[in-house]
């Protein structure tokens, strides 16, 4: 893929267009990269404290009961969000592999299977998750198997 990247001093955000015949797998990876938007801090609850967690220390992030809890290697903290605007968020590190389950795949410690054909994934602190059937194909294709 060629390149060109043009200065305009008017412009206040940054604006991509891309010239292609066709639509492939390469223009694709291209639009949802420059598509996606990252953050440095996700901000969540403790108790009566908000504090800033960086993206590269939550493990699992799992809707429960109308709440979104974020783990880390120690401890749970609440988020506001919902569990699509979290995954959005954090970009391509984390991959929903369930319904209600977003996981870090950088902390990930391994996958066996289990009973009737699903998946249990161990995160590096331990935690288990399962991946449903639905996610599981693309889980699949991350792991290149």
């Amino acid at each position: 893929m060629k390149v060109e990247i043009k200065l305009q001093p008017d412009l206040k955000a940054p604006f991509a267009v891309i010239y292609t015949e066709e639509v492939t797998d390469e223009v694709q990876r291209a639009v949802r990269l420059l598509a996606e938007e990252h953050v440095d801090l996700i901000s969540a609850a403790e108790e009566e404290k908000i504090v800033m967690l960086h993206p590269e220390d939550i493990y699992l992030i799992r809707a429960e009961s109308d709440k979104t809890i974020l783990y880390t290697a120690k401890r749970q903290y609440r988020s506001n969000r919902r569990l699509y605007e979290l995954e959005r968020l954090l970009g391509k590190n984390f991959m929903r592999i369930s319904k209600g389950v977003i996981i870090n795949l950088q902390l990930l410690d391994y996958v066996a299977p289990s009973l009737g054909g699903v998946m249990v994934l161990v995160m590096k602190n331990g935690q288990r998750d399962y991946i449903s059937r639905k996610y599981l194909p693309a889980f699949k294709r991350y792991l290149g198997i």
